[in-house]
């Protein structure tokens, strides 16, 4: 039986029904090899020759395929269709000729399906061909790349800025993106304006609002009322005058609809409707392409082949009528920079099916598909009609004009099936309805309101927003995106909260060093000329090792002249480029650089084992610190007031946000210190922590009592949360007993303390899991039996699957999670485990020589 070779066990199992019982259907788990992290990986002495190894993990997949060629020697490639599909492809035929399980003649082909359905498998069968050198030349400049960049540039951010942690090629851009935004938000200035609003009223009693637009003759531009008084003026003018209605204008107006799903736009829409991250959209879209519900998923061409268009139209016609399709197919063009276009929509593989008919699959993956279902239908709808009316209302003098906007749908179109979200939402007027309204009839006055406003800062990105600029700039590639944010969030250099995306001051450093040191190289422009090049490699128009020899002869210029630098150098520069960030204007108009703790020293930008911050120049007879790069930096101090004689500080430290009673000195080197509850125990913000919350915390560990069978109970708070410890008299060791919420620590009595310790020395499990409680319970294992659950464990939240926990991604939310996502993280830490090394046979002693 030929062996063909696919990335993943689900996409496996698909084809496998597909084919019968004549293939031997075997995954690879992704890639099979990759560059050890290790300098000369790449030999930029030797034409960028590549150092490949197999991974630990691939290695038995890689064996389990070479021992299916020993049956049958006919090897069959059908890995993805895109660049990484063919990379992968190359690295298993090259790493099984090695294993020399492919010999000379031994058949290699390459198969690709854009979905996983019967026809699309069996037609890819019957057209075999060679593995394409160019996309896989495209795939080696661009590995190259990103190892030169991140092995060569990630020692110099150790060195020079201790704490930061790596920089990769294209999340560096992506950082810098973020960046710039939050500065752009930090340095904006409001402007106060305002306007001005009537509730007027027919002659038949129906009431409508118009806005001001004409005052004194003149048309009011948009700050022309700049403040309450001005406004007041336009109130009177209007109060003073008798109204009618001067002009009744309707116009005819169409909107037509979204083109089908790429992956940037899956993405941001899959964000806005049901606040997915890139990751978890992707991760969901793979699912439903590996089980052949949608095509291929990671692609930038919206264009679709010409049988699926016919049969979008004929769903239209089953389920909405012919009114509803356009005389002749919709044709779409990408208008992103770069955009390749190899490949087709993601679109569904059958249009008679809708998400309510797939009731068997997960939630998540039957909303994702719902929404490519009716993306897909309606792209090829025809347009929405409505009638657009405006009507003036004026006083006869011509001093005064409002005007009233609104739409009435004539034909719904597409919209009766999708309307695409919007990033931030805005107030639309021409979105209301308006009553019968007749030309030349009085208008009267119900009410004349004005309205304060203020000019608002560019919004912070959402990943959504963040993946539509990329795209706009020519930055990444469908495939990366999703990486790339997690990346960077992952590195602690950006958070997300509320769906936004804010810079750490860690993120904000390194972006600063890099524009000063390295603009060339995180520089927009400059990046999306690379991926062009990529894309020339790609199409056999460019020589990959010639566009590694430009690129590498500029960059380790730099990287040695940056080298070259000393610490204190690259510290003043920084210090420099964030002053703005680091020394904001104080209220009382104090120079910000003095230090707030000895009134003497100047502050400046520090760095540490575990951090950057702002320290005083008068160490160590002043020890104030603040933090900025995050990790290890002493944080920002504010005194919450005095008990007794002892002053009561709050603090940032390695671990987060502290109280401490008094100051380290000489006498007292480890002043009493608490950590501030974490949220998942019931904790609250730094910002909330008063005096009377620190003198709680100081008074940690708590006597709840002495045990009836002899030993203390106490009740303290450590670095995984608030716990109880007991230990009886002639026991080795103490046993301890999380709490679930930190103000247990001062409730829990001794009848319940003295319960949940017998229950934990009935119950010893490692940590706790043999009483844990299921945060959720998903069920039996659809494959091998057996309860997968969500706990909450001392790390974060996991999945439980027997002996295997799989930890839950960061953005996940523990409520959110699926059985078919739980699985997957199962089978990924599952591949993972190392198995166990046999212990080595004791060596034979030596004869004694005679």
């Amino acid at each position: 039986m030929p062996v063909v070779v696919v990335e993943s066990p689900a996409k496996a199992k698909t084809i496998n029904k597909y084919l019968g019982s004549d293939y031997t259907v075997l995954a690879s788990y992704g890639h099979v090899r990759d560059l050890p992290p290790k300098d000369g990986s790449v030999d930029t002495d030797n034409e960028f020759a590549m150092k490949w190894e197999i991974g630990r993990d691939s290695a038995k997949h890689v064996r389990a395929i070479a021992d299916a060629l020993k049956d049958d020697n006919n090897l069959i490639l059908a890995t993805d269709p895109d660049r990484e599909g063919e990379a992968i492809s190359w690295h298993l035929e090259e790493a099984l000729r090695k294993r020399r399980a492919v010999k000379k003649d031994t058949p290699v082909s390459r198969v690709v399906f854009n979905a996983i359905t019967k026809s699309a498998v069996t037609e890819a069968m019957q057209n075999p061909r060679d593995v394409d050198s160019d996309l896989v030349e495209a795939y080696l400049a661009r590995r190259a790349l990103d190892y030169l960049v991140g092995f060569n540039l990630s020692p110099v951010l150790w060195r020079k800025l201790p704490g930061a942690r790596s920089a990769g090629r294209v999340q560096s851009v992506c950082l810098r993106l973020i960046v710039e935004r939050e500065e752009e938000i930090e340095a904006f200035n409001a402007r106060e304006y305002w306007s001005v609003k009537a509730l007027l009223s027919t002659p038949r009693g129906k009431e409508f609002e118009a806005r001001l637009t004409v005052l004194g003759g003149q048309k009011l531009d948009r700050y022309d009322l700049e403040n309450e008084t001005a406004a007041e003026l336009a109130v009177q003018a209007i109060t003073s005058r008798d109204l009618s209605v001067q002009s009744v204008e309707a116009k005819p107006a169409t909107r037509n609809p979204s083109p089908p799903f790429m992956t940037s736009t899956l993405q941001q829409e899959a964000s806005r409707k049901f606040g997915f991250g890139a990751r978890q959209t992707m991760s969901t879209a793979q699912r439903l392409y590996e089980a052949g519900y949608i095509t291929y998923m990671r692609t930038d061409g919206i264009d679709m082949a010409p049988e699926a268009v016919t049969a979008v139209r004929d769903a239209i016609t089953d389920r909405y009528g012919k009114e509803f399709i356009p005389a002749s197919p919709r044709i779409y063009k990408n208008k992103a920079k770069n955009a390749q276009e190899a490949h087709e929509c993601i679109r569904p593989t059958d249009m008679t099916v809708s998400g309510s008919d797939l009731a068997k699959l997960e939630p998540d993956q039957r909303k994702l598909y719902d929404l490519i279902w009716k993306r897909t239908l309606a792209s090829q709808m025809e347009s929405a009609r409505f009638e657009r009316t405006s009507v003036d209302v004026g006083s006869d003098d011509g001093q005064v004009v409002l005007r009233a906007t609104g739409q009435v749908v004539v034909f719904e179109g597409f919209l009766k099936v999708y309307e695409e979200g919007r990033d931030d939402q805005v107030t639309d007027d021409d979105d209301k309805r308006l009553p019968q309204i007749m030309e030349g009839e009085a208008a009267e006055k119900k009410g004349i309101t004005p309205e304060q406003h203020h000019t608002q800062p560019p919004p912070r990105y959402t990943e959504a927003t963040l993946v539509k600029r990329m795209e706009e700039l020519g930055i990444g590639r469908p495939s990366t995106y999703a990486s790339v944010i997690t990346t960077i969030q992952d590195r602690e250099y950006v958070r997300k909260d509320k769906n936004r995306l804010f810079p750490e001051d860690k993120g904000r450093i390194v972006t600063i060093f890099l524009m000063n040191f390295f603009r060339q190289y995180v520089g927009y422009e400059f990046t999306a000329n690379l991926e062009e090049e990529l894309d020339e490699i790609s199409a056999g128009d460019m020589d990959y090792k010639e566009v590694l020899a430009r690129f590498w002869r500029d960059f380790s210029a730099a990287i040695s002249e940056t080298s070259e630098l000393r610490i204190s150098e690259v510290l003043d520069k920084l210090d420099a480029a964030l002053a703005p960030q680091l020394y904001p204007p104080r209220e009382d108009g104090t120079d910000p650089r003095v230090c707030p703790k000895c009134g003497t020293g100047q502050l400046h930008l520090k760095t540490s084992r575990t951090g950057g911050f702002v320290g005083c120049g008068n160490y160590p007879e002043c020890n104030y610190t603040r933090p900025i790069a995050g990790e290890g930096a002493e944080g920002e101090e504010k005194l919450l007031g005095t008990d007794g004689d002892d002053e009561i500080w709050l603090k940032d430290g390695r671990y987060g946000p502290y109280v401490q009673r008094g100051e380290a000195t000489p006498e007292n080197k480890r002043p009493k210190r608490t950590s501030l509850p974490q949220a998942r125990n019931g904790g609250w913000p730094k910002e909330e922590t008063d005096l009377e919350r620190a003198l709680q915390l100081l008074s940690l560990p708590r006597h709840v009592g002495d045990h009836p069978e002899g030993g203390r109970i106490t009740a303290n708070l450590g670095r995984f949360g608030p716990y109880l410890m007991h230990k009886f008299p002639d026991d080795e060791k103490p046993v301890y007993v999380s709490l679930k919420q930190w103000a247990e620590m001062f409730d829990v009595g001794m009848n319940h303390a003295v319960e949940l310790l017998a229950d934990k020395r009935a119950n010893p499990g490692r940590r706790g899991a043999a009483t844990a409680k299921p945060l959720k319970e998903l069920g039996e294992h659809p494959e091998d039996g057996g309860p997968v659950n969500v706990l909450e464990g001392r790390y974060g939240p996991y999945v439980k699957w027997g002996k295997v926990n799989a930890t839950i991604p960061k953005e996940v939310e523990p409520a959110d999670v699926t059985m078919e996502m739980a699985v997957g993280w199962i089978a990924e830490k599952a591949a993972k485990k190392k198995p166990a090394r046999k212990k080595a046979a004791p060596k034979k002693k030596a004869a004694a020589k005679k």
